[in-house]
């Protein structure tokens, strides 16, 4: 734990620039444990250190580790071509602390996003090669039969890829739906196994990363932060040498 001048506090969680933060506390909206404190230079031990901001309560949080529950029809970036981006479902805090997509999910896939400001879990989390189980449930245009399921477990062929591509696990829902997991992480994966066993994704969501699964309340376009407990269930599938 660290003591932390309050406007650079502010600056650190996404409140804006140290002159804007500095701004804040003298307009008297900034209050730890229900005082409200007007010297922007005052410092305050950052460990569990709960504030609020213009009524709204808010906890210090060194590093920010969230989960998203993304709807369809918002592409995942801050550049996006064609629909909104899921970054207008944050919080303007949020995204002034630069969080980014840790993976991405396409305009018209929904289900668990994970966003952070911290590189070392975005890479890790984010990377292909590192074997991270990702659970999706999908339906298709057309039934899916047993010849094609166990295709998907034993391997399939993929334009541009030097060996074949498995899925990690593949259960039946229903005469069109699926729940796969994959670990590779390749790009538009599951679009292109089921395309290599002559059948289309209709529909695409991702409800598992890790040993973490996305909270059945955690409405569509709802976000939270991740809790401790979130954050030891994905460590659960952490791989060696991450």
């Amino acid at each position: 734990m660290r003591a932390m001048k309050a406007e650079r506090m502010l600056q650190s969680q996404g409140f804006g620039s140290r002159k804007e933060c500095r701004a804040l506390i003298r307009a008297g909206v900034f209050a730890v444990d229900g005082v409200v404190v007007e010297d922007p230079f005052a410092e305050f031990d950052t460990g569990a250190l709960a504030f609020s901001v213009e009524g709204v309560e808010w906890r210090y949080r060194e590093k920010a580790y969230v989960m998203l529950h993304k709807p369809g029809g918002y592409e995942c970036s801050r550049k996006p071509q064609f629909h909104p981006s899921i970054f207008a479902l944050l919080p303007q805090e949020l995204s002034q602390r630069d969080v980014q997509c840790v993976g991405r999910l396409d305009q018209d896939s929904t289900g668990l996003l994970l966003l952070s400001d911290d590189g070392q879990f975005i890479h890790v989390w984010s990377s292909g090669r590192k074997a991270i189980p990702k659970v999706y449930e999908l339906t298709t245009s057309d039934p899916v039969s047993d010849d094609a399921i166990a295709a998907l477990v034993a391997g399939v062929s993929l334009h541009d890829e030097p060996a074949p591509v498995r899925a990690a696990a593949c259960e039946r829902l229903g005469e069109r739906a699926l729940r796969l997991t994959v670990t590779e992480g390749k790009y538009h994966q599951v679009k292109r196994m089921i395309g290599a066993v002559h059948n289309r994704v209709e529909t695409l969501h991702r409800s598992a990363v890790g040993g973490l699964a996305l909270p059945a309340d955690l409405a569509p376009g709802a976000w939270r932060w991740l809790d401790e407990a979130d954050l030891a269930r994905l460590r659960a599938f952490e791989p060696l040498g991450a």
